[in-house]
């Protein structure tokens, strides 16, 4: 079936982009002998690890959950970061990933005895912001939870730790990587000598068009060679940027005050939070900006959330009850955070093969909404 035949809400991931993706993170890995892992947290879709596992290393997990889903489903290698670790957890943590990596030395002393066949490293805050409009997401903001400053590291208490990692950028270039790189040589050089292996950690848009591949490489390559360390980068949004559609169809058409909104069977804040957590304006096939066009909607939702209102957008027809429009770059961040607010069924998610063809991975229905309640 064709993306407008599917039922509706969908998500559609569209393997022939993904692979495209892949290819591209592949031949960076081929280019300076870093190794890449797929950031769980942007992109969990495990009906696609098998491709996946294909192009990358393995997999980076942010909890016990995410952990069992990239050892068991993707294989490779299996890494881990947490702020905290559940004493629970651990042992299974410990037994599922081959990097785990603290963010403070109290977790370190805590838990470093129970990491018999783990690399160990510590997470670094360089405190250097390089986020414009993101400050959400800045691990480098003043009193960040994330990370051992400089002024904190224990320098001489680096006994069996392997690795430093840090994270922080967010859908960004590799000029930003190339700051932050000099602040951690300026703040912790005494300790990457001492280290096996170094993890750039995510948010490096590399799949983006226009984005700075040589610079990367050269980044890469000099902490490579300066340092004699293997080098990670996890990203979770390159690996499935552009590479996914939410189907959606127009319910009705209200309007007030000037203002004409069409009513989906989809939400932003159950389908595609980041639009309002951020907030960003989604991209929409055959649209424009406001006024742009003849004719300008509001898109938003049947939930009661009066705000939940996806964007302005323009057309170049009028749109009618029962037109299904494509919501573009939603693999990422999208499946990962939905919920069920308001009873709101969740989308069902599809994928497209090459040459166009859609087959249905999964569907939802009320027993996924009430079996979370109790």
């Amino acid at each position: 079936m064709t993306p407008y035949e599917l039922p509706t809400p969908c998500y559609v991931v569209d393997e022939g982009r993904l692979r495209r993706n892949l290819e591209l993170l592949q031949t960076v890995q081929r280019d300076t002998g870093c190794k890449i892992l797929l950031a769980q947290k942007a992109f969990s879709m495990y009906a696609e690890y098998p491709l996946i596992r294909r192009y990358l290393a393995g997999t980076t997990a942010s909890s016990l959950f995410e952990a069992r889903l990239g050892a068991t489903e993707m294989g490779g290698e299996a890494h881990i970061f947490s702020p905290a670790y559940r004493d629970g957890e651990f042992d299974e943590i410990a037994a599922l990933c081959g990097h785990i990596v603290f963010n403070s030395f109290a977790q370190l002393e805590k838990y470093r005895s129970r990491c018999p066949s783990s690399s160990i490293g510590i997470r670094i805050n360089p405190q250097c912001s390089t986020q414009g409009n993101h400050t959400i997401y800045d691990p480098c903001a003043p009193g960040s939870r994330l990370g051992v400053t400089a002024g904190q590291f224990r320098f001489n208490e680096l006994d069996g730790v392997e690795g430093l990692h840090f994270h922080t950028l967010c859908e960004q270039d590799a000029n930003d990587l190339a700051v932050t790189l000099k602040a951690v040589e300026e703040k912790f050089g005494p300790a990457l000598p001492r280290m096996k292996w170094l993890n750039l950690g995510g948010g490096h848009h590399i799949t983006r068009p226009g984005y700075d591949l040589p610079l990367l490489k050269k980044c890469i390559r000099h902490v490579r060679d300066a340092y004699g360390v293997q080098v990670y980068l996890e990203p979770g949004e390159a690996v499935a940027l552009n590479a996914g559609y939410l189907i959606t169809e127009v319910l009705d058409v209200v309007e007030n005050g000037g203002i004409t909104t069409l009513i989906l069977d989809t939400s932003a804040a159950c389908h595609m939070p980041d639009v309002l957590e951020m907030p960003y304006r989604p991209p929409l096939r055959n649209s424009g900006l406001p006024g742009e066009k003849a004719h300008t909607y509001r898109l938003s939702s049947c939930t009661c959330l009066a705000g939940d209102v996806i964007g302005d957008y323009s057309f170049d027809r009028p749109v009618q009850i029962g037109d299904r429009l494509c919501f573009e770059d939603m693999a990422i961040y999208s499946m990962v955070k939905n919920n069920t607010f308001n009873g709101i069924p969740l989308p069902a998610i599809a994928a497209m093969d090459e040459n166009g063809d859609c087959r249905i991975i999964k569907t939802f229905g009320y027993e996924d909404f009430k079996s979370r309640l109790s």
